[in-house]
């Protein structure tokens, strides 16, 4: 099974873009407040803190394109920003026999994907992703596929 948001990256730009404009009118409208009319007062503030507020939980959201494809005997995970600067892309390819367990954890807004995998090393390894842009029936048929590969590896051992 594949699954994917990138279709959605443009939404993402855009958003993105506006949030940024925001924050910089904001600032425009803040030095003009303080400099020139000082009608608002100590609300003149509100013009940069709030837009700065929806700038950092957009950011804090997490990584916004996740990928996903399980068709073959491997499991392909990616997951990046639509920044390329802000934070490292994460990729990972593994056997599907490997994979032991998985959780998605929702914390308020936030929705994290959490893999289980068997290492030879230290016997096993968690690996985190980001799927808090992915709609409720993309996070459903996640679940389902992994749960599928799940169920096989066990029927395996």
């Amino acid at each position: 099974m594949r699954l994917s948001n990138r279709s959605k990256a443009p939404i993402y730009n855009f958003v993105n873009t506006l949030l940024l404009m925001t924050l910089l009118i904001g600032i425009i409208a803040f030095l003009l407040e303080e400099y020139k009319f000082n009608i608002l007062g100590l609300e003149s503030y509100l013009l940069i803190i709030i837009p700065l507020i929806l700038l950092t939980l957009y950011y804090l959201n997490g990584r916004q394109i996740f990928e996903y494809d399980s068709d073959g005997e491997a499991i392909h995970f990616r997951n990046r920003n639509i920044i390329p600067f802000l934070s490292k892309a994460l990729s990972d390819e593994f056997p599907k026999y490997k994979l032991i367990k998985y959780d998605v954890v929702n914390i308020f807004f936030v929705k994290r994907l959490y893999l289980t995998i068997s290492s030879k090393n230290s016997g096993s390894t968690i690996l985190k992703y980001e799927i808090s842009y992915l709609t409720q029936k993309e996070v459903n048929d996640l679940k389902f596929s992994l749960s599928k590969v799940i169920k096989a590896n066990k029927e395996r051992r």
